[in-house]
């Protein structure tokens, strides 16, 4: 019995859409890819069987004056196509959700309260976006709201007001500030630095360039990732373009997942069947100025530690990787959760990265997800890992995936104990206000066209508390883009909301 109540991934779809087609609705494409993960399974009876279904939020249900734009009851709408009646979920918000979702509906699956799950999400913002700006005409894509949809979890504000106030809201400044701390843990120079990060999406891009999913299939050399040239202009130091997360993109996937016993009774083969081995979850502080450490993640240490024990592996055990790649200091994180170089051979993506694969809201990870099913069916041996990431590095969620069932049955277990041991709200206070001498821990420079526009830092008070500043001073502002700045000394001062630095 133990046995047939394992969770399993049986199908998955995906699909890429460059064509930017404004008759294309996202419950169009969620149909597409949906009808691909249930011809997937190899079973014609995968969809009636289907008796949940979740929903992966559009990214722009977040922007108050968009959402309205944005189909209300999705699930819903595309039951009634599919011909389907199941339960119906979604979630709130973060990159973490597909693999969250699939970690806590596989416990669902394990202790009977579902039969077949299925899961997917799509993103259509370059046919949005570009309709947007070129002032076209999209089909009616709201529709009504009907029906009732469960939602699981609430995420709390991640910014504070502090941090918005300073620009941190955007991921584009948040990023970098974990970049710089990293940077300076590993005692990098700028040249060492530069090539640190050139190699990393130079190498991830290969990938790419073999995928045909891929938003950007192409090779991109590390000195092209580099150069602020031929529109790779640099949006927030030292990130270039290439290395931020390409969101705009039109790409949907779908995964079903049911167990062992279900499949079984369905005459599912099982040459189709990936286990979900181990699940775990856990998140830092709410506020990233609050973090214990801005070059590490102990949430995600110690989520990838237990799925890890769970599934019975240890790191050298696995064969893939796909590591949340939204920005650079993300993966480098997670490398160091999982004790990995960044140019370990196994690889760190199996998509090709969010810089070239795509970075479709949400719902990137399920496409990491559907890709690594497909991997593991192809080598029909070997283990992967799947990290996913919501938030400022602030809620993770971590799979591990594999071809063959492990020696002891699965069972879900509390993460209640995991996020215990984080100790997430124990770090530093964060302060409104700063007067005096400052310590610095990380900074940034956001880019304006070619022009340093704004300076960022974050750092410690004399009392210890945690304290963000701006700078507009041209010689501030090309020092911190270009030195390791973090210990240096500096004084904030006051400001009506937003406190100035100095060196």
């Amino acid at each position: 019995m133990a046995a047939d109540s394992q969770p399993i991934l049986i199908g998955v779809g995906q699909e890429t859409w460059r064509d930017k087609d404004p008759q294309r609705t996202p419950i169009d494409a969620l149909q597409a890819v949906v009808s691909k993960a249930a011809s997937d399974t190899g079973s014609a009876k995968t969809l009636s069987a289907v008796d949940a279904l979740v929903h992966i939020p559009f990214i722009l249900n977040q922007v108050a004056e968009l959402a309205p734009s944005m189909p209300r009851s999705a699930g819903m709408a595309l039951a009634e196509r599919l011909g389907i009646a199941p339960a119906q979920y979604t979630a709130d918000v973060g990159g973490n959700l597909p693999q969250q979702l699939v970690n806590d509906f596989a416990a669902r699956l394990s202790r009977g309260e579902h039969q077949m799950v299925l899961l997917c999400g799509v993103e259509l913002l370059a046919t949005f976006l570009g309709t947007l700006r070129s002032k076209g005409e999209l089909l009616d894509w709201s529709g009504e709201a009907h029906g009732q949809v469960e939602q699981l979890g609430e995420t709390p504000t991640m910014t504070a007001p502090s941090e918005l106030a300073h620009g941190l809201f955007e991921p584009i400044n948040a990023y970098p500030l974990f970049e710089s701390a990293l940077r300076h843990a590993k005692g990098l120079d700028e040249e060492a630095h530069r090539q640190r990060l050139g190699s990393l999406i130079s190498a991830m891009s290969e990938v790419a360039a073999e995928n045909p999913h891929a938003w950007k299939p192409h090779r991109v050399a590390s000195d092209e990732v580099l150069s602020v040239e031929g529109g790779n202009r640099m949006i927030s130091a030292p990130y270039t373009k290439i290395m931020n997360s390409l969101i705009s993109v039109d790409q949907a996937a779908a995964v079903i997942m049911t167990t062992v016993g279900q499949a079984r009774k369905l005459g599912i083969d099982e040459a189709r069947w990936i286990y979900l081995r181990g699940a775990s979850a856990a998140r830092d502080s709410w506020f990233l100025s609050e973090r214990q450490e801005l070059d590490g993640s102990p949430a995600l240490r110690l989520a990838a530690r237990s799925a890890l024990d769970q599934a019975a592996l240890t790191v050298d055990d696995l064969s893939h990787f796909d590591l949340y790649s939204c920005f650079p200091s993300a993966v480098q994180v997670a490398c160091d959760a999982l004790g990995i170089a960044i140019d370990d051979p196994r690889g760190l993506t199996v998509t090709g990265g969010m810089s070239l694969f795509g970075g479709p809201g949400n719902n990137y990870s399920l496409h990491a997800i559907a890709e690594m099913v497909e991997r593991l069916r192809t080598t029909h041996s070997g283990a992967g890992l799947v990290s996913a990431n919501g938030g400022y590095l602030t809620k993770h969620a971590v799979g591990i995936y594999a071809r063959e069932a492990g020696i002891e049955p699965w069972a879900p277990h509390s993460q209640d104990g995991v996020q215990l041991e984080v100790r997430a709200d124990e770090g530093p206070r964060l302060a409104d206000h700063g007067e005096g001498a400052f310590r610095l821990e990380a900074h940034t420079v956001k880019y304006q066209g070619a022009e340093p526009e704004l300076a960022i830092v974050l750092g410690r008070l004399a009392d210890n508390r945690r304290c963000l500043a701006q700078s507009r001073d041209r010689e501030v502002m090309e020092t911190l883009a270009s030195k390791d700045c973090v210990s240096q000394m500096g004084h904030v001062s006051a400001g009506d909301g937003i406190n100035s630095f100095r060196f």
